[in-house]
């Protein structure tokens, strides 16, 4: 797969692409931990067909892109309790690792899309660089403001795991985890998700990232009074039934942003179940059409 350097951080991105190159660019974001191979390859082959250039890519500290290891670590305590300076990075530097992406890619403007920790970066990004968005999607995801999507015990407890010691364990958490805060209404085969977090490991294994990413996440402001200034077509999805993140999330992003349409789905807890992928990108390809009826 591709990879490029990303901004003056040293950082370089993991990167592929779906669709023509004649088409306008839409980029995935992933969440917290995950490669962008949690963009499943049917979900984009689904959405480039409808008339996009789709990439992803790998966060920083995930996948095969830099991990932010040789620098300072964060003190996840003291940022919990509202000291954010040991944060070796902001949402915001990933938002400009995103916007660097595109630089690279020759793309001025783009869709962007993000699922959770993506979804608060697309967020960011859409704040900081607007001129370079043509739509923003924002999923399972929120705002920032400490108040809204909360998480239930379970889920909570999901995101505080030690790190498992060996490949074996990894995978037994990952699919404890992913049940715990995967969609009530479209529960995923054992088997098929096992065969899934296994290649996730094979592709790279490292967790240390994570942390970093959860200070990162924690330790940046809330962009409710950002999202308010936004004037651009805005589509909020988010699961009715999401343990992680609850649809307080989804409902407090729609409201800040001027004319958001909020989805809301039966059923859909915080993952992307196969079932719901049409719905999911009519709503993408619409919220798009929006953009292109506005140029």
């Amino acid at each position: 797969m591709p990879r490029t350097a990303a901004n003056t951080q040293g950082v370089e991105l993991e990167y592929d692409c779906f669709g023509s190159p004649d088409d306008p660019v839409l980029l995935l974001v992933m969440g917290l931990g995950a490669q962008m191979t949690a963009w499943p390859e049917g979900l984009c082959a689904a959405i480039a067909a409808r008339g996009f250039r789709v990439v992803r890519f790998d966060n920083r500290d995930a996948g095969l892109s830099t991990f932010m290891d040789a620098g300072r670590q964060p003190d996840l305590g003291a940022i919990l309790h509202g000291d954010p300076s040991s944060a070796p990075y902001l949402l915001g530097d990933m938002a400009l690792d995103a916007v660097s992406l595109l630089d690279a890619l020759g793309v001025d403007r783009a869709h962007i899309v993000g699922a959770s920790m993506g979804g608060m970066i697309v967020q960011q990004l859409a704040i900081d660089r607007p001129e370079r968005v043509l739509s923003l999607c924002s999923i399972m995801s929120l705002p920032g403001d400490r108040v809204s999507g909360g998480s239930t015990p379970e889920a909570g407890a999901v995101l505080m795991r030690a790190r498992p010691e060996n490949r074996e364990e990894a995978i037994a958490v990952g699919v404890s985890a992913s049940q715990v805060i995967g969609s009530p209404g479209y529960p995923e085969d054992p088997e098929e998700l096992r065969e899934r977090i296994a290649a996730a490991l094979e592709r790279q294994s490292r967790s240390d990232g994570f942390g970093r990413q959860f200070a990162a996440i924690v330790a940046s402001p809330d962009r409710t009074p950002g999202l308010r200034e936004l004037d651009l077509p805005t589509l909020v999805i988010h699961g009715a039934d999401d343990p992680l993140v609850d649809r307080s999330g989804g409902e407090a992003t729609a409201k800040a942003v001027p004319g958001a349409e909020l989805l809301l789905v039966p059923g859909m807890g915080h993952n992307l179940p196969e079932p719901l992928w049409p719905e999911v990108v009519d709503a993408i390809a619409a919220n798009a059409g929006r953009a292109k009826a506005l140029a």
